[in-house]
């Protein structure tokens, strides 16, 4: 079943004759549960294209359709309730909010949509996680790869029809970025969840299923792996 499908996707920077064309007429489609990789160098538009899909940005034209709905037809504020219902955010720096513990970041989005948290999920994502005797902890009091792993909670903790997680084992030692992926993979594979990942490490990109290569805001490779 086709989850997400981008559709001539294009961002454009600036004014006449100082426009920067970030993304150029990207189309492609994800089916749910696949675990995808983009790859590319600096500046190819690999962050770009995560944003739009995550509506974080907004597309100079095109269209990104997530489970049959377009959702750049929404007002701001449908569009902010949709993307803290079906879209999990991983990023590199972890943007963990400081003065709150593990269970405190990993229940947020729940607590600002007015939620209330099912205890027995929330102890059995943790374990999921591994990080059942740190959840009192602060961010300070934890590991990089803890600290993305409770990333990751927060991230799935509203069960998304996607990840979007934009390289999410770059500021990770060789070690933790392994549990990450391998966390991932898991997610991918046991739960079914639909991963879009962006990474630069090409050994880390062949963990996804499929891997599209952008390269000057185009697709111009995709292979399954």
């Amino acid at each position: 079943m086709e989850i997400l499908k981008v559709d001539n996707l294009t961002k454009k920077y600036g004014k006449e004759n100082l426009k920067i064309m970030a993304l150029d007429k990207v189309s492609f489609s994800v089916e749910k549960g696949e675990f995808i990789a983009i790859v590319g160098a600096s500046g190819s538009g690999k962050s770009t294209l995560l944003h739009l899909i995550g509506g974080v940005d907004i597309p100079s034209d095109g269209k990104v359709m997530i489970n049959n709905k377009d959702i750049y037809h929404f007002t701001s504020d449908e569009l902010a309730v949709f993307r803290r219902r079906e879209i999990g955010l991983i990023y590199q720096f972890y943007n963990l909010i400081p003065i709150l513990d593990v269970e405190g970041n990993i229940t947020l989005p729940l607590d600002l949509d007015g939620r209330k948290v099912k205890k027995q999920e929330l102890e059995n994502l943790i374990k999921l996680l591994g990080l059942e005797d740190r959840k009192r902890h602060l961010p300070n009091e934890l590991s990089g790869g803890q600290q993305q792993r409770v990333s990751i909670g927060r991230a799935l903790i509203t069960k998304p029809s996607i990840i979007l997680a934009d390289e999410p084992t770059g500021n990770l030692d060789s070690k933790s970025s392994e549990e990450i992926i391998n966390l991932l993979k898991k997610l991918n594979k046991q739960y079914n969840q639909t991963i879009i990942m962006i990474t630069h490490n090409m050994d880390i990109a062949k963990c996804a299923d499929r891997m599209i290569r952008l390269n000057d805001g185009k697709i111009v490779g995709e292979e399954s792996i």
